[in-house]
């Protein structure tokens, strides 16, 4: 054998061991990644095809921003209501905050550029894919879509990144998805406070839950206190209902608010608990959950609550009954904004 045909050998030998220990890597850091995932009890996690509108006779279903870790953390997730745990279905499309009512989606994404991050508003349908986007003007905090799914409605950080402290501003947008126009800042709003004209330059206004194509209920905070204000798209205006209500949440029959209220002794850097307002008699309510709640609760029907708090992987969804009673138990690991959807012609026995 030539000393040319040796070193061909040689280098053939060479080349297959690479590929093979190329691939051997691969193959264990992908298992590994899947043994993490098992040993932290991560959810099975599947992909398949995520609609807004699951078909009749599927039962309710439950959709997520998946956090699991993995390729799929942050895309939105689908499983049954009734089984909560169980595998989840990942549709591709990732969204930093999501909610959706009756085929309709609102997105709010970052787009990571080279110097910083920018950040946007995208309206999906039923099928997940974009109708319209928006810039946002921060960092995604909130976001709602109207029973009908003809409104949508998100708050970002304009400065700032917690509701926790004093120095932070928001900016809160709503748009009509039957003619795409957008209301772009609430606090352009006419606001009436306590009865009377008012005006400063120090409001914010975060939260939108609707109740129509037309009226809503958000915070307004200006003076160092927060307002529930119930808002009207139509003539522009805000007025104040009760005090001491951040990220209301109201009922499907359209009788509740469910909130964060600053309690008086809590820890200025975990100052909220979670309540119920009667919207008819105002009187407050105090759920059993006694953390600290920083989120915009969600209804699962009109007696229980659903709501984030922190987790292994960033954020772990927890139920509460509405009415005090009962105890606070956790509904699913390693999720974050959720939205409940009823099979395509079908009413919610608990909507009003």
């Amino acid at each position: 054998m030539t000393r040319s045909a040796r070193l061909l050998i040689l280098l053939a030998a060479v080349l297959l061991l690479g590929t093979v220990g190329t691939g051997a890597v691969i193959y264990a850091a992908n298992r590994s990644g899947e043994r993490d995932q098992e040993q932290a009890g991560g959810p099975p996690v599947r992909t398949g095809t995520v609609s807004l509108r699951p078909g009749s006779g599927d039962g309710r279903e439950l959709l997520v921003r998946n956090l699991a870790w993995g390729p799929h953390r942050d895309e939105i997730a689908a499983v049954p209501a009734d089984r909560p745990d169980g595998p989840r279905t990942v549709s591709g499309v990732k969204c930093l905050r999501f909610h959706a009512a009756a085929g309709t989606g609102i997105c709010l994404q970052a787009v990571h550029g080279a110097l910083e991050d920018t950040y946007r508003a995208v309206v999906l349908d039923s099928h997940l894919r974009e109708l319209h986007r928006y810039p946002a003007a921060g960092i995604p905090t909130r976001a709602r879509v109207s029973p009908s799914g003809h409104m949508v409605a998100w708050t970002v950080f304009v400065s700032g990144d917690s509701y926790a402290g004093t120095n932070f501003s928001t900016r809160t947008a709503i748009v009509d998805t039957r003619t795409w126009a957008i209301d772009d800042n609430l606090e352009t709003y006419s606001v009436t406070k306590d009865g009377r004209p008012y005006r400063a330059s120090d409001t914010n206004i975060w939260g939108v839950t609707f109740a129509d194509d037309h009226r809503f209920y958000a915070t307004l905070a200006t003076g160092g206190h927060t307002y529930l204000v119930r808002g009207d798209s139509t003539s522009r205006t805000l007025t104040t209902l009760h005090r001491n209500v951040e990220c209301p949440s109201l009922s499907p029959d359209g009788t509740r608010i469910a909130y964060k209220k600053r309690v008086p002794g809590a820890p200025a850097d975990a100052p909220w608990r979670l309540y119920v307002l009667d919207l008819r008699t105002m009187a407050e309510t105090a759920t059993a959950e006694k953390r600290d709640i920083d989120d915009q609760a969600l209804w699962a029907d009109n007696s229980t609550l659903v709501y984030s708090l922190p987790g292994d992987y960033g954020s772990d969804l927890w139920t509460v009954p509405a009415d005090g009673t009962g105890t606070a138990r956790r509904l699913m690991t390693s999720a974050v904004a959720p939205a409940y959807l009823a099979p395509d012609g079908a009413t919610d026995p608990d909507s009003p």
